[in-house]
């Protein structure tokens, strides 16, 4: 091992890169060193390793980033899900290795790529409502922009930022085969309207005894699945999307018995 002076002075950082390297024996029990910096309590130490980490954390969600954009660019472009793991990589720019250091397979970057559709909504939801002025108008909004949200793209159209098939079609899938997984997901979505029918039963008007939680998974899957399924009854071909939300909104805040 190496010497080191006993009558040496060092700092804290020093002495913790002493210590790294071996050198903590060498240096006295008794040496004053300088205090610990200033701020949340942590060491020098701790501070170079979160820094580190951060930077790493950071550089692998702007890799994860550039996946999930080359799978939102291969959806947008009319592949829809039938993207091969090999065309994600090549339109990342990165390699095959690093995607499975990420991804497990494309089952997951496609939960990534619906999870990451779903925070979308929720904001953009969550903007809308704040145009309007009452707890009812809130609802009624949250249902018929939601509709829209989740209506299937029209052949040959650009999709927006938010494809459809990841919150339709693999939903579908998602709903039946990871239910679980499925939960998850939909967090964001189902926590804002859950938070819409509160604020409306306090205002009186929701009937009482209603389990918020259940009666916001029961709408959202109702207002999803029409979205995408009403051109099995001709709906989409007879009425525009902005007719059939409200169709779906009346019969879903009224009910169909007689007033």
């Amino acid at each position: 091992m190496h010497a080191v002076e006993r009558n040496t002075r060092f700092s804290y950082s020093e002495m913790e890169a002493l210590r790294r390297v071996g050198y903590d024996f060498c240096v006295p029990r008794n040496e004053p060193v300088a205090d610990p910096p200033a701020g949340d309590g942590r060491s020098w130490r701790e501070l170079a390793v979160a820094r580190s980490l951060d930077s790493a954390r950071t550089r692998a969600e702007h890799r994860v980033q550039r996946f999930i954009d080359a799978a939102v660019e291969l959806m947008n472009e009319g592949s829809g899900r039938e993207f091969t793991v090999q065309e994600v990589v090549e339109r990342s720019g990165q390699s095959l290795r690093s995607f499975y250091q990420f991804f497990d397979g494309k089952h997951e970057l496609l939960l990534a790529l619906f999870e990451d559709s779903v925070r979308a909504t929720a904001d953009l939801l969550r903007e809308r409502l704040a145009e309007e002025d009452t707890a009812v108008a809130r609802l009624h909004r949250f249902v018929v922009e939601y509709y829209r949200f989740c209506r299937p793209s029209a052949k040959g159209k650009a999709r927006t930022k938010v494809p459809a098939p990841a919150l339709a079609e693999f939903a579908q899938q998602l709903l039946t085969d990871h239910p679980q997984e499925a939960a998850r997901a939909f967090t964001p979505i189902v926590a804002l309207f859950r938070d819409a029918l509160d604020e409306a039963a306090a205002a009186g008007v929701l009937r009482s005894g209603l389990r918020h939680d259940r009666v916001a998974g029961v709408v959202l899957e109702a207002v999803m699945f029409n979205a995408f399924s009403s051109t099995i009854s001709g709906a989409s071909v007879r009425t525009g999307d902005g007719e059939a939300a409200e169709e779906l909104w009346q019969l879903l805040f009224h009910g169909i018995a007689a007033p």
